[in-house]
């Protein structure tokens, strides 16, 4: 049997064409802030309607960006879902502050944005909702709460671009709204991200630190004879020859995502019936999101019939995954005072949840496969 990958990265139209521009002595720049750097960034910004759209090497990176434009120090906290990946938590822990683990809520696996105010303390700076699945986060609650306190909102919306919450896009909601193009998600450019900034008082700010820390911009738009180092900054920027690439996958929107709720919407059909009488629970997706069609999980009644599913579909050469440690079980989490049983939700969900193959080329016959094997499991 042909295997079925998890993931299959995918050349979608100009993507050749335009690293052979990047590289050509006519452009001669392939460096950060090229001619392809400016044309994602002024798409994302135009598409996303946020206040400004910086390219970065990795979501990880645009997450750190908003931890330095914070001012994180030591001694301060920063209230993360338990439920997610470690760069959520690693950028403002490498600034000092203490990552804080919420729980989330069952159904989406989102935040659950009831337990942030009980966190909160005069130390807290910021809540970093992460919008699973590309499912939004309850963000008019968190806004709330975060306006009431005074601290930031950091969207992780490594899994969401172009979803919607409440009509709103997701990432341009809160503060920062933060972006990933790793291979996995739905567009993507081997390794990048970006940092979306909605607070407009950041917005000079941010062009310095992503530039190492110097007013080079300035310099370049003729506003100052020369440029030296005025802030802490680092090197965010991404190869123009990346963004080349970036930039003929965002220009196949309408084709990605189109292609990806097909792919959804099939599992779904195909498993509804089988999830009801197994007592499986697929995604939960509110009424008032649009998602990004990002992932299809499941989840399980037990850790073993997750284990046994995916040993079952591995036999039949499909790679199905789980997802997640919850980070306050994981060894820097318990450094971080994280212990077991504080986030149950967390918990009980990342040793039930499994991931089926989900790329642009999958084929119809091939996930009729994966269907039909896992009709054929039994419990």
């Amino acid at each position: 049997m042909k295997k079925i990958p998890f993931n299959r990265p995918a050349i979608v139209g100009n993507e050749m064409k335009y690293i052979s521009r990047a590289l050509s002595t006519a452009v001669a720049h392939v460096s950060g802030d090229g001619v392809y750097t400016r044309r994602c960034e002024k798409k994302l910004k135009s598409e996303l309607g946020c206040r400004r759209a910086f390219l970065t090497t990795s979501c990880t990176d645009a997450l750190e960006m908003a931890a330095l434009l914070l001012n994180l120090k030591p001694g301060d906290e920063v209230i993360v879902p338990s439920f997610t990946f470690v760069s959520t938590a690693n950028a403002f822990a490498l600034r000092g502050a203490r990552p804080v683990f919420a729980d989330i809520r069952p159904d989406t696996l989102n935040i659950d944005e009831e337990g942030i105010e009980r966190l909160i303390t005069k130390r807290t700076k910021a809540v970093v909702p992460v919008h699973y699945a590309g499912v939004g986060c309850e963000m008019d609650r968190i806004c709330q709460i975060a306006r009431k306190t005074g601290i930031a909102v950091v969207e992780d919306n490594a899994h969401g671009l172009f979803a919607e919450y409440r009509g709103r896009k997701l990432g341009t909601i809160g503060d920062f709204g933060t972006l990933s193009f790793h291979e996995t998600k739905n567009f993507i450019c081997g390794e990048g991200g970006a940092l979306l900034v909605n607070n407009p008082s950041f917005l000079k700010r941010a062009e310095i630190v992503r530039d190492k820390g110097t007013d080079r911009a300035r310099f370049l738009r003729g506003e100052v004879d020369k440029y030296t180092w005025v802030d802490f900054g680092s090197s965010f920027l991404p190869s123009d020859i990346l963004a080349a690439f970036l930039c003929a996958q965002l220009e196949k929107k309408r084709m990605i995502q189109g292609r990806r709720k097909a792919i959804w919407e099939r599992y779904m059909a195909g498993l509804e019936g089988w999830a009801s009488s197994a007592g499986a629970r697929l995604p939960a997706v509110p009424p008032h999101c649009s998602q990004s069609w990002h992932m299809f999980y499941m989840l399980m009644r037990t850790p073993g019939e997750r284990r046994d599913l995916i040993a079952h579909l591995r036999k039949r050469n499909i790679h199905a995954i789980f997802h997640y440690v919850p980070l306050h079980s994981s060894k820097m989490g318990k450094a971080f005072g994280g212990r077991k049983g504080s986030c149950p939700v967390a918990e009980h969900a990342s040793v039930r949840l499994l991931r089926l193959p989900f790329y642009l080329g999958i084929s119809e016959h091939e996930q009729d496969r994966v269907v039909a094997e896992i009709r054929k499991f039994r419990m």
